[in-house]
């Protein structure tokens, strides 16, 4: 089926029909993310999307193309994507491409004539006119440009740990003063009086002397040591004071999920490396771990 023929719907217009049921049609949302062009570079945003109205596949992506280029829009077909978690990379998407695609407004028919100028930018006919007339290129090219990526992603949580410090204690360093009893055993001198009496042989007179007459008396100083205490500091001890850091391990339980594929088959079916061949009408579900 060539795109001309094809009747496109944007994917938000189906969204709000009520009436139209996604489920079994392999239908992938991927409005508000982001979109990457060649090396990466960030684009814009996925704004929308363009669908089959009778099959609900993405045809072609609404790319807002902010980040290259104030206020357009484009349309980028969906073979050009690669699809990831973060986001919806056209890896071969330039700057200079964007620039030539004509800007997409909303309400407005894709018809031949818009679809076809968009080709020969993405085909890179101006840079190589020889392609405009290779037929066999332009078919290859519309049957990969066109085709929807055929992926389904299961999700699963995963634990994130991120470790942030707060004051866990603190420890104040002074000091203080202990008293104590000390003896110190000092050797100190002092003097005593010495009195010697010598006897006397040869006995003289005195002429003129009186007993107890002019009675005489001596003086004599004595000196002693005593103990004259001070008190000098001396450095017994010096302490540094740091912080080192230490690891301890810490088990931290939490409980995740993860989502499982659930094939329903119906009727007779038989799947790739499945053995078994469902006749019956009825409906049976089976769980397959990502």
């Amino acid at each position: 089926m060539t795109q001309s023929n094809m009747d496109l719907v944007r994917l938000s217009d189906l969204s709000r029909d009520q009436n139209y049921n996604f489920s079994g049609e392999g239908v992938y949302d991927p409005t508000g993310y982001t979109a990457y062009g060649v090396n990466g570079d960030k684009i814009g945003t996925i704004r929308d999307a363009l669908v089959q109205a009778d099959t609900g596949r993405i045809q072609y992506f609404v790319v807002d193309a902010g980040g290259w280029f104030s206020s357009k829009e484009v349309l980028v077909p969906v073979g050009h994507s690669r699809l990831e978690n973060d986001g919806v990379y056209f890896d071969e998407l330039s700057k200079d491409q964007v620039g030539s695609l004509r800007a997409y407004n909303v309400g407005e028919s894709y018809n031949d004539e818009y679809r076809e100028s968009d080709e020969r930018v993405l085909r890179g006919v101006d840079q190589n006119p020889a392609l405009a007339t290779d037929t066999a290129a332009r078919s290859s090219y519309q049957e990969r440009a066109y085709k929807t990526p055929d992926r389904l992603q299961l999700l699963e949580e995963r634990l994130v740990v991120d470790k942030d410090r707060f004051k866990a204690g603190s420890v104040e360093i002074g000091k203080h003063v202990e008293t104590r009893q000390e003896n110190v055993n000092v050797a100190l001198q002092r003097e005593e009086v010495v009195i010697e009496r010598h006897a006397v042989t040869d006995a003289r007179a005195v002429e003129g002397a009186v007993l107890g007459d002019g009675s005489a008396t001596m003086n004599i100083d004595l000196e002693a040591e005593r103990a004259n205490v001070t008190k000098q500091a001396y450095v017994t001890e010096e302490i540094s004071v740091g912080k080192r850091t230490v690891t301890d391990n810490q088990t931290v339980t939490e409980t995740i999920g993860r989502e499982v594929l659930d094939v329903n088959k119906t009727g007779d079916v038989r799947m790739e490396n499945d053995d078994t061949t469902l006749t019956e009408t009825t409906t049976e579900t089976t769980s397959r771990k990502s």
